[in-house]
């Protein structure tokens, strides 16, 4: 019985980051006028889904080597 809490937290950053990346990919010229020709959402998208995969990685491995 081991739960390792870097899976939930991978999960959780990983969907809020395709989320946020969704919402980048959908903004209009005029809001990316307004937030001066900086794309936010898309930038923290993937710096989430990156982070959301170094957490998912190796809670991955440690399940796997531990049902073996």
């Amino acid at each position: 019985m081991g739960l390792d809490i870097r899976l939930p937290i991978g999960l959780m950053f990983s969907l809020v980051g395709v989320l946020l990346v969704i919402a980048g990919f959908t903004v209009s010229p005029e809001e990316l006028k307004r937030s001066l020709d900086i794309n936010i959402n898309l930038y923290w998208g993937l710096g989430l889904i990156a982070f959301g995969l170094v957490m998912l990685i190796p809670a991955l491995r440690s399940r796997g080597k531990g049902q073996g």
